[in-house]
């Protein structure tokens, strides 16, 4: 029998080395989190913030990544410590691929975190007629209200979002 003992990371390499995978998810690294992900990396591993690897790299347009996550089972609805989910972090970016990505990997249209706000209320207060036209077109529900219980068109009309006020003033007559 060997006196080795196997080898562990210390506090301070594990720290770095949870740090270098999140940038990975930043910087959109699909091979390298499909290589780790398969060697048992937690597909729902968190930082600092509560953000997932998920999060991360659906927030910096890297869909490539985002299907290697969800592919490994990441949970598309799990918010970070600030509430949002990655849909809305998509949908205040103005990225319409990566809506329809989480879409058709099944999260809801009107899906939200804790403060009630979803991708169409972000969408519309930044005036993003396109994803706002496009979740509409999948079902969003522009009466919806968040927690302080605005809908899309009361978040579009305090952020001075005027295309998109006016796309759901319509709706709502």
């Amino acid at each position: 029998m060997s006196d080795q003992q196997p080898a562990t990371m210390n506090d301070d390499e594990a720290a770095a080395f949870a740090e270098e995978v999140f940038e990975r998810a930043r910087r959109g690294d699909a091979p390298m989190l499909g290589r780790l992900l398969a060697s048992g990396l937690p597909a729902n591993l968190r930082n600092h913030k509560g953000d997932t690897l998920l999060m991360l790299a659906s927030y910096h347009g890297h869909h490539d990544a985002v299907q290697v996550l969800l592919s490994h089972g990441a949970d598309p609805l799990m918010a970070n410590d600030n509430g949002q989910l990655p849909i809305a972090g998509a949908a205040f970016k103005g990225d319409l691929a990566m809506i329809r990505l989480l879409l058709e990997h099944g999260v809801p249209v009107d899906a939200a975190a804790a403060d009630g706000r979803t991708a169409l209320m972000l969408a519309a207060m930044f005036n993003r007629s396109e994803i706002v036209d496009y979740l509409l077109a999948q079902g969003a529900d522009p009466a919806r209200q968040d927690a302080r219980g605005a809908n899309a068109l009361a978040a579009a009309q305090t952020m001075g979002a005027v295309d998109t006020a006016a796309r759901l003033q319509a709706l709502v007559g």
